[in-house]
Order: structure tokens, then C-alpha cells, then sequence
């Protein structure tokens, strides 16, 4: 039935957006991004193939957009919806889509009680230190969305539900189940919020999405520890290129160097001071 799917009920529209909010960028022939207000949606597959996959959801009120955009891409709807993890940006869209394309979505099992509606996220921390966006952060919603039947655990051996090639990896810390996704060919990395490229905290640098990396986004990270063990997983794996659930695409000497300097200087650059032990 389609009334088993709801949203928190703290969900609402945001009026904040960026520069980039609209644009497309074009990141390998088989990964196209959409930046929808401060946040990025993935397309993956080849517009040519008969399969692609929708990686997160966007804002609250961004399903138009985000339909728009498959259609000139791929003019079918896609197998599946992938999501890196369930905050309220990266799911605001979910259910219009999920209604719209009959589709099912994929996510990992320890995000699944946040997917399911029984249990909430952690309540922003409007503290920490870094800017506008994270003193805001105390009107963001945190309730957990109702996906009901539609939602499934991903496969156990870390393969992408029709995505060959691509592999997902377990990158918690800003959340219990947060994933990243990987492909060896191309060494493309969708990061979702294990790190950013921008400084998401701060209004100025969302707006203009300065490229700068960065750790998780402070207000919505419950567990420093793992995150810090996230990034040195994904630095591992020495992306050719990234893409991220906030900021432009990274790639080259810049996104290694950048990565090497996140692991080695994590503490100072990632954590909320608040939060060293």
C-alpha cells in the first residue's frame, strides 16, 4: 500500500541552496551528478545500457528535479535507488520517486531502523564550531523516514545491486550504516558523507562550494572514532576521482594529496574540538 511510506514528521522544505544548485556535472561516462540546493545526487550507469541506478534522493521538494534529469539522461526509470545513508538530505525525495518509478531501495543493514521509522537520528549539534549552516542545523529534521516494504539491505558480499563492477564499502561514522561506492576500473569513488568538498558548516562556502576537503559534516556526525577509520579506508583505495554528498567533484594529485592530508591531520581538521578526548 502506498500509505505505509512516510516521511519524519519534523520534515520540510529548507531555503537554502548554492550556486551550483541546478548544474550537472559530468564525472565519468558513467557517473553524472545533480547538485539539488546544497546536497548531490548521482546517476550511475550508461545512458546506452539498460540498467542505471539512482544514488541518494535529495532535499525535501527536489523530486521534480531530480525526475527531470533522468529523463533527458536515460528517458526509462532506473533499477534501484542506493542510498549512502538516511539523513534527511539524502532521502527528502525518497518516497515521491520511489511512488513515481516503482522501484526498489538499497541501503545498509544498520541504516535500515532509520529507514523504517523506529528509530530517530541523533539530534543536531547547532555547537559545533565552524559557521552559519551548522548554528542552522538545529531546525534540521532528524525523524526517521517510513520506507516500509520498499526497503532493502544491500547483499552481504558488498556487491551493487545491478551495478557490476562497482562494490560498496561500510563507512560509518557520520552515520551507523553509511556506505560509500567504489568501481577498480575507473577508480571512481561516490563518498557520500564519509568526507566532503566543502566546508559544509559555513554558509559563505556552501553558497560559492569552494573546493576544500573535508571531513563529515560536524552537527550530523555521531562517532569521530569511525569516521576517522572511514577516511583512511577510502584513502586507501586511491581514488582517481570522488564525488560527494556536498561540494564538486575531486580528482588527482589534488584528491591524493588532499586525502593523505585528511588522515594525518584528522583530529585537526575534522573533529569539533568539543569532541577530542
Amino acid at each position: 500500500m502506498e500509505t505505509e511510506m512516510s516521511y519524519g514528521s519534523d520534515y520540510h522544505y529548507l531555503p537554502i541552496t548554492s550556486v551550483e544548485s541546478g548544474s550537472n556535472h559530468t564525472v565519468t561516462p558513467d557517473l553524472l551528478g545533480l547538485t539539488v540546493q546544497i546536497v548531490n545526487v548521482y546517476y550511475v550507469g550508461m545512458p546506452e545500457s539498460g540498467y542505471w541506478v539512482l544514488v541518494d534522493a535529495g532535499m525535501p521538494g527536489s523530486s521534480d528535479k531530480i525526475l527531470e534529469t533522468s529523463e533527458e539522461r536515460f528517458r526509462r526509470p532506473p533499477s534501484a535507488i542506493l542510498l549512502t545513508h538516511g539523513h534527511f538530505d539524502h532521502v527528502g525525495s525518497l518516497i515521491e520517486l520511489v511512488r513515481y518509478w516503482k522501484v526498489p531501495v538499497y541501503a545498509h543493514v544498520l541504516e535500515l531502523p532509520y529507514l523504517t521509522g523506529k528509530k530517530p537520528y541523533m539530534a543536531p549539534d547547532p555547537t559545533v564550531e565552524g559557521g552559519l549552516v551548522a548554528k542552522m542545523s538545529r531546525w534540521f529534521p532528524n525523524e526517521p523516514i517510513n520506507l516500509g516494504r520498499h526497503i532493502h539491505s544491500l547483499p552481504a558480499n558488498e556487491s551493487v545491486p545491478y551495478l557490476p563492477g562497482w562494490k560498496w564499502l561500510h563507512t560509518g561514522g557520520h552515520t551507523p550504516g553509511h556506505i560509500s561506492l567504489f568501481k577498480e576500473s575507473t577508480r571512481a569513488l561516490i563518498a557520500g558523507d564519509a568526507f566532503v568538498t566543502v566546508r559544509q558548516e559555513s554558509v559563505y562556502k556552501v553558497f560559492t562550494q569552494e573546493l576544500e576537503l573535508n571531513g563529515p559534516p560536524k552537527y550530523f556526525t555521531w562517532d569521530w572514532k569511525a569516521a576517522k577509520k572511514s577516511v583512511e579506508k577510502l584513502e586507501a583505495l586511491k581514488p582517481a576521482v570522488a564525488v560527494t554528498g556536498h561540494g564538486l567533484p575531486m580528482s588527482g594529485e589534488l584528491l591524493a594529496s588532499s586525502l593523505v592530508r585528511l588522515v594525518s591531520q584528522f583530529e585537526s581538521i575534522a573533529v569539533p574540538q568539543e569532541k577530542l578526548q
